[in-house]
């Protein structure tokens, strides 16, 4: 077979096999009625991994042109030529075309490829299995106390969870809040969605870290709004910055993750925390500020939020327990001014009529027990050993090849990889070899970057990880 994809274009692999295929069945190679390669024997001569031929394959499915049968694979749509009368939509122009824009097909690529169980995961977000309290859950769900209330809850979240969560962030983050300002929403992710949509309009200005994660969310690109970076250091970002972006394009808002930041891991320093605040009070810049991390700090300090040092109200608080507690549960919340969590909680109940009463009980009842503070200090102590791992394992293993600051919280760890090599290749090269991380570039302008996620893996794998890795990277430096 002479054609092979172009790994390094701007088309995604499992498109450019879509269209090559259809081309082909274009062409008569494969007539009607006809069978098409099996995934698993196209994938080996191709050379990609077989979870890229299903999605090719489900592409030319979504078009028509063939049809998935139990038994005997994948084969040609005998109606390809429009001989009957019923016609299929054209569900793949339908989903391009929708205003809701979709991942990056670099992120579509990595979340199918985090589902091969064989695979070693330095790439997802969340906590390995083991780092969830399923004990406790267990416990808690065989007490059997659940109240017997299946209906709506309220639009703003449980009353019982939004009061325990007033004590929680006042015990462990030193933020004054009140019921009534607080909005449960299914995971973080939601709420910045919510605060895109409710609270910007297309063309506003907004600033966002570089690196970061936000870079990667479509729901920006979505809502039409335009993104300024703010580049961070090893301080996190120059607030004198963000007073310069104003003054040239009017920020609308501005988006941090202030404590240990996703992807670098780093930690806004003090002075720059007042100084953000002190302008963002004197040009009435309202700043979202998401916090999956703060209680990850591997020292057990205090970490204090840009929320619990605001004194004119210009900070939005986002927070979840997906990086503290279960990624499953879908919990996070948006504190705010009143009248601001009232509209979000009118758009989140057009979209899911509130959030679910059964993980809210049990948020609220594993937040209030005895459990959650003896869970926190057996997290911090595993991500810390699992951190070092990581650390170890990368001066071992790349020597001066690598070059990072070790994270002193969270799950993330930023790292240069010197030298000429391409981080699709790198990549490529290292999925075959059963381990996947996060290129870079996903999160904004800097290049020769990768982002290892240590919260995922066993840490006795960690190192064969990085091993994989090491000969991925010498691999791609030959090149």
């Amino acid at each position: 077979m002479d054609w092979k994809p172009i790994r390094q274009g701007h088309t995604p692999v499992y498109k450019q096999i879509a269209e090559w295929m259809e081309q082909r069945i274009a062409s008569g190679e494969f007539p009607p009625g006809s069978r098409l390669p099996s995934e698993r024997l196209l994938a080996k001569e191709l050379q990609v991994n077989r979870s890229t031929v299903v999605t090719a394959y489900e592409e030319l499915r979504a078009a028509g042109l063939v049809e998935r049968r139990q038994g005997s694979g994948t084969i040609v749509s005998r109606d390809i030529w429009g001989l009957a009368r019923n016609r299929t939509p054209d569900w793949k122009r339908m989903a391009e075309a929708g205003l809701f824009r979709p991942n990056l097909p670099l992120i579509r690529q990595i979340r199918r490829d985090t589902q091969d169980s064989d695979m070693l995961d330095l790439a997802s977000g969340e906590l390995s299995p083991e780092l969830v309290p399923h004990e406790q859950f267990r416990q808690l769900l065989a007490a059997g106390d659940f109240p017997c209330h299946f209906g709506y809850e309220h639009p703003q979240g449980n009353p019982q969870l939004r009061d325990t969560l007033v004590a929680h962030m006042k015990t462990w983050k030193g933020i004054d809040a009140a019921p009534s300002s607080i909005l449960v929403t299914a995971g973080a992710q939601q709420a910045l969605h919510l605060v895109v949509q409710c609270l910007l309009q297309p063309g506003d200005a907004v600033a966002i870290e570089d690196p970061s994660y936000c870079y990667s969310l479509p729901l920006f690109r979505s809502a039409g709004v335009r993104l300024f970076p703010l580049p961070v250091d090893s301080e996190g970002i120059d607030p004198d910055e963000l007073l310069a972006l104003h003054g040239k394009h009017r920020i609308k808002m501005v988006f941090l993750n202030p404590n240990f930041q996703n992807p670098t891991g780093t930690f806004l320093s003090l002075p720059r925390r007042k100084r953000l605040l002190e302008i963002s009070a004197e040009h009435g810049i309202p700043i979202v500020e998401d916090d999956p991390y703060s209680l990850t700090a591997f020292s057990g300090e205090h970490v204090p939020t840009l929320k619990s040092l605001d004194r004119h109200g210009t900070v939005l608080y986002i927070s979840s327990l997906t990086k503290i507690v279960a990624s499953g549960l879908r919990i996070g919340w948006v504190v705010g001014p009143r009248t601001v969590i009232e509209r979000l909680a009118d758009a989140k109940q057009q979209i899911d009529f509130g959030h679910s009463i059964f993980p809210q009980w049990l948020a609220n009842r594993f937040l209030s027990s005895e459990w959650f503070p003896a869970h926190l200090d057996m997290l911090r102590r595993e991500l810390a050993g699992r951190s070092e791992r990581l650390v170890c394992s990368l001066r071992e293993l790349f020597g001066g090849s690598a070059e990072f600051v070790p994270p002193a919280g969270g799950i993330h760890l930023w790292c240069r990889l010197t030298g000429e090599w391409s981080e699709n290749r790198m990549l490529a090269e290292s999925v075959k070899r059963g381990v996947i991380f996060v290129p870079g570039m996903v999160f904004g302008s800097k290049k020769g970057f990768v982002r290892f996620t240590f919260g995922r893996p066993p840490k006795e794998r960690i190192q064969d990880a990085i091993s994989r890795l090491a000969e991925a990277y010498r691999s791609v430096c030959r090149q």
